[in-house]
């Protein structure tokens, strides 16, 4: 081997350690700093050289979460080299002091799981923060307020209460821009949050006796589904404000600066007084507010084997989705259906008004008088703090003709499997003794106008079947569509493994995080690793969605990336499921 060829396999061994080398996967952990007072705060950012799946962070034992996850991604070239980068931000509060460790974060990437390394820091005792009267970032802490009033903190089990974000800022500060880095998690509590439109309305109003501006960000009504103190996690917002400075220029006009302010709604403590046990009615099945009851059909006479229709109908204000309404007892001879049920519930600040109603369809098999019984409904009455039990009257069908019943009806429910056969003496006339049969026609077949046409046919379905091979292969060949419906088809594959997996925290979020963005995939042409919560929000926007249900959809992932590490039950699964059902159906009707 010659110098010369010795010294190419020197350089091709060099350039092929230096792509395995830059190949390599880095995941790591970097704290803002080793060693912080118990009154400070802490970020922690998970950063990737490659992009992955399924991030999994550690429990954060001895932390508080107060901020995040907030996921950025850094795609950049320099002189034709690509750099890549995705990092998974949290802020912590810490519990305790002492040395705390920070466990390991894992990832998947190309099938593979890589871990972090854990990161010590230290907690000291409280440690005082000087506050400059002239330093910008004082100036904003001072002059902007995010406060969360709530309508109720001692309200009955299932009672509606509302919490109101808003902002204040004070005349002289200025304001340019907002976003959310967390939003509120309303476990134990069914939620909805009110459109309030494409635009805030500032208005003038004070705070803790002070002038200021302010905004209304947010709008939920809440009912508490269990009883005890429970917990409204805060809404944290940053905030870009411009604030005056010392410095002033020649005409004496003072000097701005933009400071990015992190400012957070406390947390307040829901005091929910459970129902009381003196007074319940048996038939009691959750019901709280002020109702209306009505049962009534809409024919009260027939013949045998025409269908009636029975309503069960509820109208009012309270929690009116989430309980059932009562069920008809009636005799086997009166054919019921499973029935149709209806909602026509809007919410408000005042919480839910309209009805809720079961519609049967009923079949009457004999002739003769059908007494359909009276039916109770009860309810928690809260003007009163008392049940109530509202009763309708009873309703006689009168079936004019066909087959009489020939033995003793027996109750039956609708949808039950306990249906009595009678037969009578007359129940076979309808079957004929003697047929007129006529002789079949022997005419030739062959030079028909049918043999043509039969003949012909394939000809004329050639054309056809081109046609259709070439709208079929456009079809196959539309990359691009056929990803997008493959995505959409995943989404409500996944969305129904959630509910498949209700009791199971783990594989239900899972399922849920897998639905959201393939539905993600599907509409708004992003893939996973685009995946941030400014670029979804900011995408939802330039396609007109209501603000809402962008809300609601980004609430949604956060609660399937907070679940990986935070224990909840099933009420909260089945609020984040409704909740998906929900925001998915009405994202169906804005994004076509």
């Amino acid at each position: 081997m010659n110098t010369m060829s010795f010294k190419y396999y020197v350089l091709a061994a060099f350039l092929w350690i230096a792509g395995s080398v830059a190949a390599q996967v880095e995941f790591t952990a970097q704290v803002s700093k080793s060693s912080l007072g118990i009154n400070e705060r802490l970020r922690v950012d998970f950063q990737m050289n490659q992009n992955g799946d399924n991030f999994r962070p550690p429990n954060f034992e001895g932390f508080d979460v107060v901020g995040g996850p907030n996921q950025s991604i850094s795609n950049s070239y320099i002189n034709g080299k690509r750099s890549f980068s995705k990092t998974f931000s949290y802020f912590l509060a810490p519990k305790q002091r002492g040395t705390l460790t920070i466990g390991q974060a894992e990832i998947q990437i190309d099938g593979e799981i890589y871990k972090t390394t854990p990161v010590q820091v230290t907690v000291t005792g409280a440690v005082d923060q000087p506050r400059d009267p002239n330093d910008p970032a004082v100036i904003a802490a001072d002059n902007i307020h995010l406060v969360a009033e709530v309508s109720k903190t001692n309200p009955y089990l299932n009672e509606a209460l509302t919490v109101v974000y808003k902002l204040y800022v004070a005349p002289d500060t200025g304001v340019s821009n907002w976003r959310e880095l967390d939003s509120p998690k309303y476990a134990d509590f069914w939620s909805q949050t009110i459109d309030q439109g494409q635009q805030q309305k500032v208005m003038n109003g004070t705070y803790q006796g002070r002038e200021y501006r302010y905004v209304v960000l947010r709008k939920t009504v809440l009912y508490p589904q269990k009883s005890g103190k429970l917990e409204i996690e805060p809404l944290a917002l940053d905030v870009t404000v411009e604030v005056p400075t010392n410095r002033r220029d020649i005409f004496g006009t003072r000097f701005t600066k933009t400071e990015h302010l992190t400012v957070a709604a406390n947390k307040r403590t829901i005091n929910v007084k459970p129902l009381p046990t003196a007074g319940r009615p048996e038939n009691f099945s959750g019901a709280v507010g002020s109702f209306d009851f009505e049962v009534k059909t809409d024919k009260k006479s027939l013949a045998s084997t025409e269908a009636f229709n029975l309503e069960v109908k509820v109208s009012g204000n309270g929690n009116l989705k989430l309980f059932e309404l009562p069920n008809f007892n009636l005799p086997s001879s009166l054919e019921v259906y499973e029935p149709e049920h209806t909602e026509r519930v809007r919410t408000n600040l005042s919480g839910m008004t309209g009805v809720i109603e079961d519609r049967y369809t009923v079949v009457p098999q004999f002739k003769g008088s059908y007494p359909i019984p009276a039916l109770s409904f009860a309810y928690f009455d809260l003007k009163t703090e008392s049940y109530k039990t509202l009763s309708s009257e009873e309703i006689v069908i009168e079936v004019l003709s066909g087959p009489e019943e020939n033995s003793t009806a027996v109750a039956s429910t609708p949808g039950g499997t306990a249906k009595q056969k009678v037969t009578g003496g007359n129940q076979l006339l309808y079957i004929k003794s003697s047929a007129d049969f006529e002789p079949i026609d022997e005419a030739p077949f062959f030079k028909t106008t049918l043999y043509w046409a039969l003949l012909g046919a394939p000809l004329l379905l050639i054309p056809l079947a081109l046609l259709i091979g070439k709208r079929r292969k456009a079809y196959l060949d539309d990359t691009h569509g056929l990803r997008i419906r493959r995505a959409d088809k995943l989404a409500r594959k996944y969305l129904s493994d959630a509910k498949r997996n209700m009791g199971d925290q783990k594989a239900f979020y899972i399922a849920m995080e897998k639905a959201l963005h393939n539905y993600l995939k599907a509409k708004l042409n992003i893939q996973t690793s685009e995946m941030s919560k400014e670029r979804i929000s900011r995408l939802l926007q330039e396609r007109d969605v209501k603000d809402s249900d962008s809300i609601e959809f980004i609430s949604l992932l956060e609660s399937c990336e907070f679940a990986r590490y935070t224990p909840t039950n099933q009420v909260g699964m089945q609020q984040d499921y409704d909740k998906a059902v929900r925001v998915v159906s009405n994202l169906d009707k804005q994004l076509r």
